[in-house]
């Protein structure tokens, strides 16, 4: 957004995936209030992307591309998700170009569902950039999307870590991203569902809570950040959700207390917090030397 100090660099192309209600005591408390701190990276006749259309945003995003002289584009006004399945942890996507009706197939290395959206984005921000002159070819955006994460080193976006029990590594932390982690649940088969969650103090930790499936078995911890919520603070607002669990100090004890519950047919989800799922992804994927 305005502040981040990438937005001193002149872009070929600036692009503005979803809005949500995050970051607020540094972007404000309404969607359009967000959607002006975002605007901000819009520059000087330089083609804007805009990935998702929400009302209350897309009035700022346009009016702020019209006082900067800047082309702005849609990026779901222009591609269609076509298919979508999710089979034995792998999202298959089939992609129409509304400009042409060319169809695209995707293997995606990132898995979750969500990504579908961010997909829509990128295609619509490679047809922007072909159209300013560079040379992307089919086949190297194909490669590029089929291994993101090996390229660029991007973990924990519904990343598969273990099977019998199922881990998976998410870092969802906020209302829109739980919304889309309860989305990818559905699409799930499992027995029970074990859920580490660990938070941070300065995110609407109770709104989270509400979204939460109480059936679960929860474990409740912390990383080792001081912006941890502690985890028995945590527990003790879920508890006023309805949820309960075992608190556990570190990541690395509830993933231990995770699978000694869990049976092969489980579901152990690690989500809540980026510095958690970072610190579960250096437990369970732990470098090579």
């Amino acid at each position: 957004g305005r502040l981040d100090s990438t937005n001193v660099i002149s872009p070929e192309l600036s692009v503005i995936t979803n809005i949500g209600y995050d970051h607020m005591a540094l972007l404000g408390n309404t969607l359009e209030a967000i959607a002006s701190e975002k605007a901000g990276i819009i520059k000087k006749r330089i083609p804007v992307v805009v990935g998702e259309y929400h009302s209350e945003t897309w009035k700022v995003f346009s009016s702020k591309a019209i006082e900067m002289e800047s082309p702005i584009s849609l990026a779901e006004e222009n591609w269609e998700i076509n298919s979508s399945s999710y089979i034995n942890h792998s999202l298959e996507l089939t992609i129409i170009d509304k400009r042409n009706s060319n169809r695209f197939k995707f293997t995606p290395d990132l898995n979750g569902s969500y990504q579908s959206k961010n997909l829509v984005t990128v295609l619509e921000a490679v047809h922007q950039l072909r159209n300013l002159g560079w040379t992307l070819p089919e086949v190297k955006l194909i490669q590029g999307i089929s291994n993101c994460v090996a390229n660029t080193g991007l973990w924990g976006r519904w990343q598969l870590l273990a099977q019998e029990p199922t881990i998976i590594a998410d870092v969802g932390h906020n209302v829109d991203g739980i919304t889309q982690v309860l989305e990818q649940l559905k699409l799930m088969k499992f027995d029970r569902l074990h859920w580490i969650l660990g938070m941070v103090k300065d995110k609407d930790v109770e709104s989270v809570l509400e979204m939460l499936p109480q059936n679960a078995a929860y474990y409740f911890t912390q990383a080792q950040i001081p912006r941890a919520l502690e985890a028995d603070e945590l527990s003790k607002l879920a508890a006023i959700k309805g949820l309960s669990g075992l608190v556990c100090p570190t990541v690395n004890k509830a993933i231990d207390a995770a699978r000694k519950q869990a049976t092969k047919q489980d579901l152990i989800l690690i989500c809540g917090s980026v510095f958690m799922v970072g610190e579960a992804l250096e437990i369970l994927m732990p470098p090579i030397s």
